[in-house]
């Protein structure tokens, strides 16, 4: 299944690089649910006036059959370490990919629930 994935730019210019990123993490979703019915991905960098600490903000917003809205938020500093929007989108969709499995194991019944803990009378 092809997954609909829209992209949104805030605070940073558009790029193929990163379109890429997200594309690939995409589709490694459809993996491990698939009736996901939409990808939202936001990528944003709230303060970009300083030179360092420029936090990159991701979320992603996932929609599942049956009436399940997921959603993952990761935040990097930018301050001066190797790809700090490249590990934000990482983590995010790893956090995205938790929460895939969760909603799967649960609507499989793979959970284990807790029968009533009182004590019988």
């Amino acid at each position: 299944m092809e997954l609909p994935v829209k992209i949104l730019y805030r605070g940073l210019e558009k790029s193929d690089q990163i379109d890429n990123l997200v594309l690939e993490y995409a589709t490694r979703l459809d993996k491990f649910c698939d009736h996901i019915n939409r990808c939202d991905v936001a990528i944003e960098q709230r303060n970009h006036a300083h030179q360092k600490g420029n936090p990159y903000y991701v979320r992603i917003d996932v929609t599942v059959r049956p009436r399940h809205e997921l959603v993952a938020r990761e935040e990097q500093m930018d301050n001066g370490s190797h790809a700090p929007l490249a590990k934000a989108i990482h983590d995010a969709f790893k956090t995205m990919e938790r929460e895939l499995r969760r909603v799967v194991d649960k609507q499989r019944r793979d959970v284990k629930t807790h029968a009533d803990t009182r004590s019988p009378k």
